[in-house]
């Protein structure tokens, strides 16, 4: 089964753009689990222009499933899963001034660096994910920071999707191939939406988890909640 991850980012950058706790993202997370979402995914920024630091304190209490924490792994943010001690941590190599995450970890050049911070992570118990292309070079790679799953960077699939699915989803699959084979889980996230999640879902071998925030959050405003995580559910079967 591959577990649906809301990313509930996008509830707290409505919240922030008028202050007080309207809509409140640990109703919102709730709310998701009831309606059928496996995880709940947050993405803390130094800035806090969405979800604040707080805000990962506030919900650990609270998510019942599984709690993935992603982000780039600064001292701060660091120290902030070492605290909350979630059931994943997804590394991600985006910058501060990042609008969004917009690639994956180079895992050869950056070996060192993750083999540190994992290794941190997984003596606290934390399983690992980092976010990575599929070049085979640093699918490869990522079996030596010791890291317990990566997650594929969908954005390059979901922006050829509407012009060639087959072309689009190909070096996914041969990346999810290869890591399946070197022992690696496999997660998936970035720009996956209704229109694509589906077929991605169906060519992806062992795709353990997809992680939604932007796309789903949008729908919700058409469908409402509970009936967009259903049918992005739905996708999943």
């Amino acid at each position: 089964m591959t577990r649906l991850s809301v990313n509930i980012n996008k509830i707290a950058t409505l919240r922030n753009a008028r202050g007080g706790n309207t809509p409140n993202v640990c109703e919102a997370a709730v709310n998701c689990e009831r309606f059928g979402a496996e995880g709940i995914t947050v993405h803390p920024r130094p800035d806090e222009r969405h979800i604040r630091y707080q805000d990962v304190r506030d919900l650990k209490p609270l998510v019942t499933t599984e709690f993935n924490i992603e982000g780039y792994p600064s001292q701060d943010f660091i120290d902030l899963v070492l605290e909350v001690k979630p059931e994943q941590v997804t590394l991600v190599p985006d910058p501060p001034e990042a609008i969004t995450s917009n690639a994956g970890w180079d895992t050869v050049k950056n070996k060192d660096l993750l083999i540190e911070i994992i290794s941190q992570f997984k003596t606290a118990g934390i399983r690992t994910s980092i976010f990575v292309d599929t070049n085979l070079a640093n699918v490869e790679g990522a079996v030596a920071t010791g890291t317990d799953r990566i997650e594929l960077y969908t954005e390059p699939y979901a922006t050829e999707y509407p012009e060639d699915k087959e072309a689009a989803i190909r070096p996914f699959v041969a990346a999810a191939k290869k890591a399946h084979e070197l022992g690696l889980e496999i997660n998936a996230g970035h720009d996956l939406s209704l229109e694509n999640l589906q077929y991605f879902y169906q060519e992806i071998p062992n795709l353990a988890e997809v992680s939604i925030g932007h796309a789903l959050i949008s729908d919700a405003l058409y469908f409402g909640l509970e009936n967009t995580v259903q049918m992005y559910k739905k996708c999943l079967k």
